[in-house]
């Protein structure tokens, strides 16, 4: 059953007010966004626009200048269960000296589970990215979609409520890309994740989200919001898929 934003009913992540700023550079400036659970979001708009940036500040890994930023339901600075949010970079970030069964557990090595549920997992977490019969492949030895199925699978090993991605399909070939969409969809549908994705691809923000962001840069600024309510699969060459691509390309 894929949790979208009709059936959505709290809030993953909320942010009030928030700016950032980088030595004397603004970033972000007054940014509210409420992101239900279960809800994929996409953030898109131009280089420059803060979209990164928010993600970091989502993620803990940076706190805000001003402004609240609540997850679950908690205030970050009080929020203490980090391990239910991963984070997929733009690079796959796989260790060359590690297969793909020991690059997947990389993600549990600081976990107190015992061996055999972080083995359990990871065996979990390979089939559901379709790698089970690549265990012991080196990173070498995958095409880079397939490099892009471990580096999901060691985000989802930590069986996340909240993925970040950062145009984590950026350097895939689009027939690869269009695999990983799909993939994503299926995987948020059994799992029921909230997503939030960063993309310049206005194509992609249409083809996976629920609701797309539109952000302008200097400082970065919410432009627009647009909830889509288009079924999904999503096909860019349908009419109204692609109606919803041209409309959102013009306010990029």
């Amino acid at each position: 059953m894929n949790t979208s934003l009709l059936s959505a009913t709290k809030d993953s992540i909320e942010l009030r007010g928030v700016s950032k700023s980088f030595a004397s550079q603004k970033v972000l400036e007054r940014i509210s966004l409420t992101i239900k659970e279960g809800e994929i979001v996409a953030l898109l708009g131009a280089s420059g626009g803060g979209k990164s940036t928010l993600l970091n500040l989502m993620s803990g890994l940076l706190p805000a200048d001003s402004g609240d930023i609540v997850i679950q339901g908690v205030p970050a600075r009080q929020f203490q269960h980090w391990q239910r949010i991963a984070y997929l970079f733009q690079e796959d970030r796989l260790l060359p000296w590690r297969t793909v069964e020991q690059n997947v557990h990389f993600g549990l090595e600081n976990s107190a589970l015992s061996k055999q549920e972080r083995r359990r997992r990871v065996a979990d977490a390979l089939t559901l990215v379709g790698l089970s019969a690549f265990v012991h492949h080196w990173p070498h030895q995958l095409s880079g979609g397939m490099r892009s199925r471990v580096a999901l699978a060691r985000s989802l090993v930590v069986q996340p409520q909240i993925l970040l991605m950062d145009e984590p399909f950026s350097r895939l070939d689009p027939q690869t890309r269009g695999s990983m969409h799909e993939e994503l969809l299926r995987i948020q549908a059994l799992t029921g994740m909230t997503v939030v994705l960063v993309t310049h691809d206005v194509e992609e923000a249409v083809v996976l989200a629920d609701r797309v962001v539109i952000l302008k840069p200097q400082p970065g600024r919410i432009h627009l919001e647009a909830t889509l309510h288009l079924p999904r699969p999503r096909v860019a060459t349908h009419p109204d898929v692609n109606e919803q691509i041209r409309l959102l390309r013009l306010e990029v």
